[in-house]
């Protein structure tokens, strides 16, 4: 089984900056495709971010596009998702996950593993 460990949530102000990561146990790592989701209370939960088994495709939510940038390190079984610009309606807990379906999928249903979550809190 894959498992997925978030990690680098916390406080910060709006207009700075956090860097989460996701270690991954997966022995074959680049098998798979990964995202980033993220769930406000009270709110569904919706698609942040992804990238491609290579990395060498990535997509993003329209509000983050430009702010946000996904990476993944092969090697390191670890991905990434920097965090610029926050703003307070960026609160949420964010979950990794990981897929193996070959097509992109932007829904937490095209993903099969998830992290337990890692908190983010951007105060005005």
């Amino acid at each position: 089984q894959v498992q997925l460990v978030e990690s680098g949530g916390g406080l910060v102000q709006a207009g700075g900056s956090l860097r989460l990561s996701c270690a991954a146990s997966a022995p074959t790592f680049s098998n798979y495709r990964m995202g980033w989701f993220r769930q406000a209370p009270g709110k569904e939960r919706e698609f942040v971010a992804a990238i491609s088994r290579s990395g060498s495709f990535t997509s993003y939510l329209g509000s983050v596009n430009g702010r946000f940038t996904i990476s993944r390190d092969n090697a390191k079984n670890t991905v990434y998702l920097q965090m610029n610009s926050l703003k307070p309606e960026d609160t949420a807990v964010y979950y990794c996950a990981a897929g193996t379906a070959f097509t992109h999928s932007d829904s937490p249903g095209g993903y099969d593993f998830w992290g337990q979550g890692t908190q983010v809190t951007v105060s005005s």
